[in-house]
């Protein structure tokens, strides 16, 4: 099977990244959001992504405009997976929620179209069976896309295997390192590793042993990164951190997650939102004199 045509669900920050890499590549893209005005947002992310590419990555900024200019942009799910050959969906962390978008789509998308969800920590089974094609569900899991170039495919004991090759080429062909988790895994490999290190940092945060500045500088100092665990956090997304942190029994966990709702609560959610631990467009551990 070739895919041509791509359909994201979702227009957050992951879905704008995974559609504008697919029509920056060639296909021809739709991406869905109930929310009209998430659909506004998406493009206006776009376009700064593409200045930023402009300056950094000898990407001509007509070209990258142009590919935006192609993409359709809808709130109608019928037009959204017109003619669509793959589905990579990523809405809200929540089972309920997702759910209800492959309980439709599954009644509404092509008969050829392969379905994918871009999941962070549930398990592609979750879904597969309520999308009424469970051998053509697979999760294909991005993350940033242009600065974190891994693609997880995970399959569930139903999935066709023939899909495996064929979402290695895909992700190939959007210019990102495919890795394939053999067995279901919340979390795949790297969001397994990066929930212990999180959670490491929360659980120091909550029982008070740091603050959230001197956690941070700690992990910079000893690594030689440009931002600690909290900063990562904004850049996820404090809503997307709390959805997983939230499903996990130990008690620990659930006072970190108690922690991230208060700021959810107060509107920070992060770089997205323009304050999550830190304040943007210039967070404090970008300052010179941070690590001194």
């Amino acid at each position: 099977m070739k895919i041509n045509n791509v359909c994201i669900l979702g227009a957050g920050t992951l879905g704008s990244r995974v559609a504008l890499q697919s029509a920056l590549s060639g296909y021809k893209v739709r991406i869905y959001d109930i929310d009209p005005t998430a659909l506004e947002r998406s493009r206006k992310t776009m376009e700064k992504i593409i200045l930023h590419l402009a300056k950094s990555s000898g990407l001509e900024e007509s070209a990258g405009l142009n590919a935006i200019d192609l993409i359709t942009f809808t709130d109608n799910a019928t037009n959204a997976v017109m003619d669509a050959d793959i589905i990579n969906e990523s809405v809200l962390e929540d089972i309920e929620v997702k759910n209800q978008v492959w309980e439709l789509f599954g009644k509404i998308a092509p008969e050829k179209t392969i379905f994918t969800t871009n999941t962070s920590y549930l398990l592609p089974s979750m879904f597969a069976d309520i999308s009424g094609r469970p051998e053509k569900f697979c999760a294909l899991h991005f993350h940033d896309v242009f600065y974190s170039k891994v693609v997880d495919i995970m399959p569930h004991p139903g999935t066709d295997a023939n899909l495996i090759p064929i979402l290695d080429s895909f992700g190939k062909s959007l210019e990102q390192v495919p890795v394939l988790v053999k067995k279901e895994n919340p979390g795949y490999l790297f969001n397994s590793m990066l929930m212990a290190f999180i959670g490491a940092a929360g659980k120091l945060l909550t029982k008070e042993i740091g603050s959230i500045e001197d956690i941070d500088k700690s992990w910079m100092v000893n690594f030689h990164m440009p931002k600690g665990p909290f900063g990562i956090l904004d850049n996820i997304g404090l809503d997307t951190a709390w959805h997983v942190t939230k499903s996990q029994p130990d008690l620990a966990s659930q006072r970190f997650a108690a922690l991230l709702k208060s700021y959810i609560d107060e509107g920070k959610l992060g770089e997205k939102t323009g304050e999550g631990f830190y304040k943007y467009p210039k967070p404090r551990y970008r300052d010179e004199d941070f690590l001194e």
